[in-house]
């Protein structure tokens, strides 16, 4: 695993200090600001499409701005900053990156962007809205001249390049990039400016299938799709590095001179021929997406390439828009995560049939056809081994679909690795810490193998922030509905001993409040102890005083989630929790609630992570009758609620930008009946959490800078499954719940869910987040933030039976098997404890006790669930029954009382049958 220097980490950390750091310097006087440079405008000739208004420059042809049709203001491409990235160096839509080589010689790059000269103009006119010879760009010695066409076909705007071999040998083209140059860019943007204006880019790196989606951050449609012309697939999507930057190489000319920060994602190529960069850049990496290739041209040989730009109605439309152009469009379900338990389906719709699928590796993916209609092909999913797996589908015409799968034990096992791991690999008891961390679950270093005991980002080792609590939210959240005594006791352990009293105030005015890190830097009162390799010097590095500092709001959840765990194991579970009684731990959530509005205000105005936490802690101090407390929380929380009902984008964080509070923003507004601001929370959420046929993208809410904050290899980078991934899951799946006709919500959701899940290795470690850079492909070796991520996963964890109009009975989390009358599942998901079926609106969930089958009988809407054998510390099944769809009619089980809200059902030495009638 590659690694940075320390000077690289510090100049990072000095770049990108969190917004919120700055909060005091904005509130002081403010300084002259120096004035903006001011640059020329850029000559520009407009064209136009049925689908869209664009420009292109007048010297160098490339994109200057792309609108939807009837939406001048719009621009898909960073138009506005058109002229201050004008000189040579800024790549755009339109510019290409060659590496050539003559047979057995040493690799040449070319750029079209690095150092321009004139183009030359060649006849347009029709459909050819301009054309030229942009050869002389590349440099005198460049073996393939470069022509470029701009087309308007069938609605769409097509991008065409020839690349002919003028020289008298063979070239090999073994690099060739097309940069994707859309307006990412979040930087002096207000949040509400970036809604309206900026778009988020995700690959499916699917080859002959691949394409980009660009979506608006508000939600809204249209979204622009990028599809490949022939013989030019998506093999690679390569990061194109600001230059300069740590992460270019000395002489890389592809690379762009826009800061890549936590306000700007930075460009990509879609990369077609990727064997050059492989054997160069990319030799350390783990396995690509797709096997690198090369192509070599004759003398006097031509090859076509290109893509197809064109707009879906809306973000839902994207799949239909892919059929109407002649895509083939693949849909897992439920996603593409397949645990070697459960059988998953994939369904194909291609104009061509298909002729043959491969799995790569051999074995470790098998696809049973099985027979369906309206223009589908179905099939049988199963997985065998453990790690990444891809389907190779190959058309009647030739054409290679790429399908990457990921591929774990069974969920159960999943949960019970996690939880041995972090309380015993990760457990830290060590009576001589002068920080006195101990007994905890710590931060831990896979490529190591040790707990983290420093890091100059001191909340990593200090069991506070994200980067630091992330372990042992974790191993709390597994026991919500995996419980094992022996790891329980441990975790009583630490909140008596570390949390309460040391993390978190235990006495006095400010009681419950959390301070920032137990970690921190004093080398006047521990000389000895800190790391000299380890730079110091960077506001990462904590003093004791700021350490102490309890105004940071984000830390309360977490301690939040270790009261409510254990109060609800304490109340539903027989000796599970034995230093304390439930009410012991639901008040202490009660007061870290309290504390936080209290002694941490500015960021409490934000949606937290995890804060759909405290959502069920209010609601469990109702159904618990601490009227008082409940009504405390509620006033607090209405507050917030009444706040963020009045922004346009009510999910602001100390970020520019962020994806972690949409969550907690949702759930009040749900809460509190603000349906139309939960709607557009949602609609937020989509824009930047895709669908998509691969299992490190589908499900993958967007967060590209938390390498910085939590993992060992600190970079701005694309990360694959980040603790985002299952919180955004929770609201999506709420709100199919509520309209199970949005089947795209729960696709999304269960993508999200499931790839948390990928984060798990073998053992049970859990990696922050997997780095998605072609240099790298590998997951982060630090566990880092993960532990917010497997809260929202162990929180939201179920099965859900699906009639959908076209696919027929499906299952998310479960295996389906019909007989006469009766469709059946059996969950597999991670908790096995709630289950939604679709048909009837019924949510049921269990606060106690497993489901092991349901049946469902469409004709008469009964419902027949079988319960787990009872077990030392459960007694008894706790049964939660909803109507969540409006308009579906209530359930109850016949004959069981209601207790506290919830069905009391006796277990037994053998499954328990249940049957639930509606109302």
């Amino acid at each position: 695993m590659t690694n940075l220097r320390p000077l690289a980490l510090t100049a990072l950390l000095l770049a990108t200090t969190p917004l919120a750091l700055n909060v005091a310097r904005a509130q002081a006087p403010a300084a002259a600001a120096p004035a903006k440079p001011v640059y020329a405008p850029i000559a520009k000739t407009a064209h136009r499409t049925p689908q869209f208004q664009l420009d292109l420059r007048t010297d160098t042809q490339t994109l200057a701005r792309l609108s939807p049709v009837g939406e001048p203001a719009f621009d898909f491409t960073p138009g506005g900053r058109e002229a201050e990235r004008a000189g040579d160096g800024y790549v755009h839509v339109g510019d290409i990156h060659l590496r050539v080589r003559a047979p057995g010689g040493a690799w040449r790059d070319f750029s079209s962007a690095h150092r321009r000269q004139p183009i030359r103009p060649l006849p347009a006119g029709g459909a050819v809205l301009a054309a030229a010879d942009i050869t002389a760009s590349l440099g005198a010695d460049s073996p393939l001249r470069i022509e470029r066409r701009w087309v308007s076909e069938r609605g769409g705007l097509v991008l065409r390049f020839v690349l002919t071999n003028t020289s008298k040998a063979p070239v090999e083209v073994g690099g060739l990039g097309l940069p994707m140059v859309f307006d990412n860019i979040i930087t002096d943007r207000s949040l509400e400016e970036a809604h309206a204006q900026a778009s988020f880019v995700d690959p499916y790196i699917g080859r002959d299938a691949g394409y980009l989606q660009v979506t608006r951050l508000n939600g809204k449609g249209p979204a622009l799709l990028v599809l490949p012309e022939a013989a030019t697939p998506l093999e690679a999507y390569r990061p194109i590095q600001q230059a300069g930057s740590p992460g270019a190489k000395p002489g890389d000319i592809f690379t762009d001179r826009s800061k890549r920060a936590q306000t700007s994602e930075g460009f990509y190529d879609w990369t077609i021929a990727s064997k050059a960069f492989a054997e160069q850049d990319w030799k350390d990496a783990g396995q690509p997406w797709n096997p690198p290739t090369s192509f070599t041209l004759a003398p006097g040989a031509h090859r076509v390439i290109g893509v197809r730009l064109v707009t879906a109605p809306s973000i839902r439309a994207i799949e239909d828009t892919l059929v109407a152009h002649g895509r083939p469009v693949a849909v897992g379900i439920p996603g593409y995560v397949a645990p070697t338990d459960q059988t998953l389906s994939l369904f194909l719709k291609s104009p061509k049939p298909v002729a043959r699928i491969e799995s790569l590796p051999a074995g470790a993916l098998t696809a049973t056809p099985v027979k369906t209609g309206a223009g589908w092909a179905r099939y049988a999913i199963k997985a065998s081994g453990w790690g990444r797996a891809t389907l190779s589908i190959t058309y009647a015409d030739g054409q290679v679909q790429a399908i990457p799968y990921f591929i774990t034990k069974p969920l159960d096992q999943v949960m019970a690795d996690l939880g041995r791991f972090s309380t015993t690999k990760q457990w830290f008891e060590d009576p001589a810490d002068p920080f006195k961390r101990g007994p905890s679950v710590m931060t831990y270093d896979r490529q190591a193998d040790r707990i983290v005991t420093q890091d100059q980002r001191v909340w990593i080792a200090g069991l506070s922030d994200e980067g630091g609590a992330g372990s042992w939210v974790a191993a709390f959240s597994k026991q919500l509905d995996n419980p094992d005594a022996a790891e329980i006791a441990k975790l009583e352990r630490m909140v008596d001993q570390t949390i309460v009293g040391r993390l978190q105030v235990a006495d006095g005015p400010q009681a419950g409040a959390v301070r920032k890190s137990l970690f921190y830097y004093d080398p006047a009162a521990l000389p000895s102890y800190y790391d000299p390799k380890l730079d110091w010097t960077t506001w990462a590095s904590w003093s004791k005083k700021d350490s102490e500092d309890l105004g940071r709001s984000y830390n309360y959840p977490h301690v939040a989630i270790a009261h409510w765990v254990l109060y609800r194991l304490a109340r539903n579970h027989e000796g599970l929790v034995r230093n304390h009684d439930w009410r012991w731990y639901l008040g202490h959530a009660h007061r870290t609630v309290v504390a936080m509005m209290r002694d941490a205000p500015y960021y409490a105005e934000f949606g937290q992570m995890e804060g759909d936490v405290f959502v069920d802690i209010l609601k469990d101090l109702r159904r618990e009758g601490m009227t008082a407390q409940a009504d405390e929380v509620e006033a607090l929380m209405k507050k917030r609620a009444d706040h963020w009902k009045t922004l346009p984008y009510p999910f602001g964080s100390e970020m520019a930008w962020d994806s972690t509070g949409q969550a907690e923003v949702y759930a009040w507004m749900r809460f509190f009946g603000h349906q139309p601001q939960a709607d557009e929370t949602r609609e937020v959420i989509l824009a930047y959490d895709p669908t998509i046929p691969s299992w490190g993208y589908n499900g993958n809410a967007r967060r590209y800078w938390d390498f910085l904050y939590g993992g060992k290899v600190p970079r701005i980078e694309r990360q694959i499954h980040h603790y985002g991934s299952t919180l955004n899951a929770v609201p999506l799946f709420d709100a199919y719940r509520a309209d199970p006709k949005d089947f795209h919500l729960l696709r999304v959701a269960y993508g999200g869910l499931m790839g948390g899940i990928t984060n798990i290795d073998q053992q049970g470690f859990s990696s922050a987040a997997f780095h998605s850079a072609p240099d790298m492909m590998s997951w982060d070796a630090y566990s880092g933030d993960y532990g917010m991520g497997f809260f929202g996963h162990a929180y939201a964890a179920a099965t859900y039976l699906v009639d959908h109009p076209t696919f027929g009975w499906l299952g998310f989390g479960g295996d389906v098997t019909q007989t006469p009358g009766v469709v059946r599942i059996a969950p597999k998901d991670g908790a096995r404890a709630r289950l939604f079926v679709e048909p009837a609106g019924a949510w049921l969930t269990l606060e106690a006790g497993k489901i092991e089958a349901a049946e469902y009988r469409p004709a008469t809407g009964e419902l027949t669930l079988t319960l787990a054998a009872r077990d030392a510390t459960t007694a008894t099944a706790r049964l939660i029954v909803e109507a969540a769809t409006p308009g579906k009619r209530p359930y109850r089980p016949v004959g069981a009382a209601l207790e506290r809200g919830a069905y009391a059902l006796p277990l037994a030495d053998k499954p328990v049958t249940v049957v639930l009638k509606p109302n």
